[in-house]
């Protein structure tokens, strides 16, 4: 009897620690990360920063203006207040040599790469500039539902016209600090 006691204390630690060693890995599945899926902070949260802050500071909103330019068309839009958004403002101004894709989209890859926050959006709206990995630079034109994940560099702030300015092949596209 002692003999069956010991086993099963036995058989009981070892579920215990088998039981607490899965339960202390699970946060580090791969798999965990793939679901995941982070959401951009919003604006009033970023509203509440500048009031805690103690007011804004108008250099740093100036430079979150861009004027997007194309075909004879200006657009203006607002960059994120993100590392990737600063950066990308830093380059300014830029002239890219965008490329047609999938009737909804220009794209244009970077020599160097920027920051990336990378989040799945679900829903891509026109007029959305985003960083696709850490070096292409996607700007679009229609809205749609994605699976693909991106950082958020901007948002062109009316982008009416937007679609009829970019045309359906490539374009050049002019971006430029207020």
């Amino acid at each position: 009897m002692t003999k069956c006691l010991l086993n099963s204390t036995w058989i009981v630690l070892l579920f215990f620690l088998t039981t607490s060693t899965l339960v202390a890995c699970s946060g580090d599945d791969p798999a965990d990360e793939l679901t995941e899926v982070p959401t951009p902070p919003s604006g009033e949260d970023e509203a509440d920063n500048e009031e805690n802050s103690g007011g804004n500071n108008d250099h740093e909103s100036t430079e979150r203006n861009i004027t997007i330019a194309v075909n004879g068309t200006s657009f203006t839009a607002t960059l994120e207040d993100n590392e990737a958004g600063r950066a990308f403002a830093a380059m300014l101004p830029l002239t890219l040599d965008m490329s047609e894709l999938n009737g909804n989209e220009k794209y244009h890859y970077l020599d160097e790469s920027l920051p990336t926050e990378s989040y799945r959006p679900g829903t891509i709206q026109a007029g959305d500039l985003m960083l696709y990995g850490s070096s292409c630079v996607v700007l679009f034109y229609e809205t749609f539902s994605s699976s693909y994940s991106y950082t958020r560099l901007g948002k062109i702030d009316n982008p009416g016209g937007l679609a009829a300015a970019l045309g359906s092949g490539n374009v050049s596209v002019v971006f430029e600090v207020q």
